[in-house]
């Protein structure tokens, strides 16, 4: 080994004519490789090949060129002018990988981009804002809430989907909505009254403001600004006037369903109970406690896991049970699981082509509605009639026929305790729940970032198609599978 200078640099030269590392200053008698942090490229790099052959941004690469019908994000470019956007191709790789990894912030999608290799690789080195990425997620979101059925479609090819038996479970993600930016209906009132009168006090003042300038500067100025507290408070009482529009007609339809429901027990005729359905929603006012929140009014207080309450939606998914590929997803702003059920196993009928052989679901969804729902479509249902306590002991398994007197409830609670039934209830939890559990720890889908109904609706099933493309990933590594 000999000792060659480069500059003002020492380098060793090795048996083999490779440089390496300067010999450190110190006691230490010891050669290490070469580093130096100012060292040029010779030749121009290739993102790509920083990056494993089995990368996950490799599949979403694949998965996008390849294989997805664009058509839906391509159809919205309709002007040739202005200046020329990002790639639809380059924005929703980054969509769809920073989804299936969890990293779903427009701001930390931008970082991304300058830090991190795989977001580097995917959007080619360029660098999109964190503006035009919440842009381009708001202006198609109908075509990423596609994406679940394209999703879907990639699993059946791949044999991922066998319908023999589904579980359905919710779980209440977290609205992107703020407590403190909440009021019930008794404090709206009170509010409108109070805001009602300042804003004719500030406007009186304003007035006789105004009739004073005038007087002293003659009456050719502006007269048609409003000062900022002025316009804070008109800003604020319209959201409490359009609050308490939203819960007073939540209240009559309420009201409004409660009385024909009662007056079609009765047998009365449908006039009867369209006129009785009217003279309630009349007379119909919201709770006092009733509560709405201007950050995202559709969310609702709803209680959680750990046993608190927040601003939530009840996200609902029906699960396969051969890999965990989710088959139909819906969001809602009702906290009750039971009035989703037939709409989510029509929608998994209508995702597959082919009704499930059985469904399994917890006692959230138990009713005589569900069950006779279940049997009309040819669905073998098993659905919990209720949780025993931890100090009590399961009933035995039944013996003989079943009386003919029995009730829904009760033939339901008696095929539950049959072996089959028994076995057949035990794999709910580890076909649905553990599904929860990985979105929420790999994509953190705890918590929603997009506000209304019909954007959350669209966001979780994004989160379920991406759930689903990282199962496809595991189970088959590539993206290049035909639909069936």
């Amino acid at each position: 080994m000999s000792r060659v200078t480069a500059g003002e640099r020492l380098f060793e030269v090795g048996d083999a004519g490779e440089a390496v590392a300067e010999q450190p200053k110190g006691p230490v008698d010891k050669t290490f490789r070469r580093y130096d942090q100012d060292q040029v490229f010779l030749l121009p790099p290739s993102l790509g090949d920083w990056l494993g052959e089995g990368h996950l941004a490799r599949f979403v690469d694949e998965l996008v060129e390849e294989v997805l019908d664009l058509g839906p994000f391509l159809a919205s470019y309709t002007e040739v002018r202005g200046y020329p956007p990002y790639d639809p191709r380059l924005m929703l790789k980054l969509l769809v990988y920073g989804y299936v990894t969890g990293v779903r912030s427009s701001r930390a999608i931008e970082r991304r981009c300058a830090d991190d290799v795989a977001f580097r690789f995917l959007a080619a080195n360029a660098a999109p804002d964190y503006r035009s990425v919440a842009r381009f997620r708001r202006r198609h979101l109908d075509a990423l809430e596609g994406l679940f059925l394209q999703a879907l479609g990639l699993c059946q090819a791949a044999g991922m989907v066998r319908l023999g038996r589904v579980a359905l479970d919710g779980t209440k993600v977290r609205a992107n909505a703020s407590r403190r930016k909440a009021m019930s209906y008794e404090r709206m009132t009170e509010r409108e009254a109070a805001l009602v009168g300042e804003v004719d006090a500030m406007m009186a003042e304003a007035e006789a403001a105004d009739a004073a300038e005038d007087a002293a500067y003659g009456p050719d100025g502006r007269g048609d600004d409003l000062e900022g507290e002025l316009a804070r408070r008109e800003s604020r009482l319209a959201k409490i006037r359009r609050a308490k529009a939203a819960l007073e007609e939540e209240a009559r339809a309420k009201a409004a369903g409660k009385a024909a429901e009662r007056a079609r027990r009765r047998g009365v005729d449908e006039d009867t109970v369209a006129a009785e359905a009217a003279g309630a929603a009349g007379t119909a006012t919201p709770d006092p406690k009733a509560q709405r929140n201007f950050t995202d009014p559709d969310a609702r207080i709803m209680k959680t896991s750990d046993g608190s309450f927040h601003y939530c939606y009840n996200a609902q998914a029906v699960v396969d049970d051969a890999h965990q590929v989710i088959v139909a997803a819906d969001v809602t702003a009702c906290a009750a699981d039971g009035p989703s059920f037939a709409p989510l196993v029509d929608q998994a009928v209508a995702n597959c082509g082919a009704a499930p052989g059985g469904v399994v679901a917890d006692a959230g969804y138990f009713s005589e509605d569900n069950v006779d729902a279940a049997r009309d479509r040819g669905v073998d249902a098993l659905i919990a009639t209720g949780r025993l306590k931890h100090h009590e002991t399961p009933p035995p398994a039944p013996r003989g026929r079943i009386p003919a007197s029995a009730t829904p409830k009760q033939r339901m609670a008696r095929k539950l305790r049959t072996k089959k039934g028994k076995a057949a209830y035990s794999r709910r939890k580890v076909i649905v729940e553990p599904v929860f559990g990985q979105m929420q720890t790999l994509q953190g889908a705890g918590r929603l970032l997009l506000r209304g109904e019909r954007a959350a609706r669209a966001e979780w099933r994004l989160l379920n198609a991406c759930h689903n493309l990282r199962k496809l990933f595991g189970f088959a590594g590539t993206a290049k599978m035909r639909f069936a």
